[in-house]
């Protein structure tokens, strides 16, 4: 049966799952995670700080919502708050290009250690970081105006926990070619460009690294670069697996599952693998466990 196309004031969020145990179980497990994400998020280093500062900015755009969606019974969102929210998500979630600048940075600090001070001066590194800002601002406004050329929905109901740009187009009722082609141009570009600078990067490192004299210092490369190059693929292979694929063969039930790994763990995962010590993931914990919330 051929559903009714109608204008959508409001949108109505699946979320995760609707087993009443089970959605008690993950909204203690992500208020875990989202309190411990935001204890973690320490700006220690310039980089750090802005990818710190994203991480919690597109986590904390989906998590509070998701949240309030387990544990209640009213599931709706406002369709001004659905583009608010996939807008900033959007935004935010490109802006992890800053990925592969930290790459970048790691690669002047290991193969040019005498000359980084010189090309990584304060300059560069605002420069940098405002071009990731910049790209990810504009990039998310022309997938959000070609979305809001949708004129109406097959239903107002939302399979996923968020207002994500695949389940959205699911339910449009006019043709979404032109919006799945754009967004597979898009973010294969920005994927390819992404991955090309961070391999680059990190095989020049190898390199480097494979000349040292000594074991030990040979040994901590590795370690941090494993680490770093870990995070680096769980995020772009979920970003690669959901969105560089046409929407119309895509499972909704397995990209709600894989898009928690890079909503709410890789918010929490990143700085550990970046830059903190686990005594300052103990004192995190301390202090989440510890709220009131808890007690």
């Amino acid at each position: 049966v051929e559903e009714n196309c109608t204008t959508v004031m409001k949108f109505v969020l699946l979320g995760l799952s609707d087993v009443p145990e089970l959605r008690l179980i993950l909204f203690l497990l992500f208020l875990l995670i989202y309190g411990v994400s935001s204890q973690l998020h320490t700006p220690m280093y310039f980089f750090l700080s802005h990818l710190a500062f994203v991480d919690f900015c597109y986590s904390s755009v989906i998590m509070p919502k998701m949240l309030a969606n387990i544990i209640n019974n009213d599931k709706t969102i406002s369709f001004l708050g659905c583009t608010v929210q996939f807008y900033l998500f959007c935004t935010y979630a490109i802006t992890e290009v800053l990925l592969a600048v930290m790459a970048y940075d790691r690669f002047v600090a290991i193969c040019n250690p005498l000359l980084y001070m010189v090309i990584m001066s304060w300059k560069p590194w605002v420069m940098l970081v405002a071009c990731c800002y910049l790209c990810a601002s504009v990039c998310s406004l022309i997938h959000l105006c070609s979305a809001l050329e949708i004129p109406a929905y097959k239903s107002n109901v939302i399979d996923h926990f968020f207002c994500d740009l695949p389940p959205l187009l699911s339910r449009a009722c006019s043709d979404v070619t032109m919006n799945e082609m754009l967004l597979l141009i898009m973010v294969n570009f920005n994927e390819i460009f992404t991955i090309a600078i961070i391999l680059t990067s990190y095989v020049l490192i190898l390199i480097t690294i494979l000349r040292m004299r000594s074991a030990e210092g040979r040994r901590k490369a590795f370690s941090t670069c494993a680490s770093h190059l870990a995070a680096i693929a769980v995020f772009h292979g979920t970003i690669l697996f959901i969105y560089c694929q046409p929407t119309s063969g895509n499972d909704l039930d397995v990209n709600k599952v894989t898009t928690v790994s890079y909503t709410a763990m890789i918010s929490m995962l990143n700085p550990l693998i970046y830059s903190l010590r686990n005594k300052d993931v103990k004192e995190a914990l301390r202090k989440v466990l510890g709220s009131k919330i808890f007690s």
